[in-house]
């Protein structure tokens, strides 16, 4: 049963690694875009998108670190018991913000307002 538990603990740290991960690329991204393409494209202002993307990236962050912080801690005593899943909600919550800026936002504010062209077009 301790075999168990510990693939299901190195299981939801992994998950938790990547929700931090795709919290982080998300706010980054929200971070480098114009603020008038977010208009454009008909989407949240960026400053809206900045508080949730980032907002996500705190909590994802957190549920994280508590998370890697609470299997060192099992490892270390050689308690290898079900630690559980993070931050729960918050962590949710900050999965799907992500995953809303990255498959909806993203592509619709990609490429609006960057200044790449010249006086005779694109170079």
């Amino acid at each position: 049963m301790s075999m168990i538990n510990g693939v299901f603990n190195l299981l939801f740290m992994v998950l938790a690694a990547v929700i931090f991960g795709m919290s982080i690329y998300a706010f980054v991204h929200a971070v480098r875009v114009p603020g008038n393409a977010f208009i454009s494209a008909g989407k949240l202002k960026k400053n809206l998108w900045l508080l949730i993307t980032g907002l996500a990236t705190l909590f994802s962050g957190a549920g994280a670190w508590m998370y890697f912080d609470a299997f060192l801690i099992a490892l270390a005593m050689g308690n290898p018991q079900f630690i559980g899943i993070g931050l729960g909600l918050f962590s949710i919550l900050a999965v799907i913000a992500a995953t809303v800026y990255i498959v909806d936002v993203k592509p619709a504010v990609k490429g609006m307002g960057r200044g790449n062209s010249g006086p005779y077009g694109p170079w």
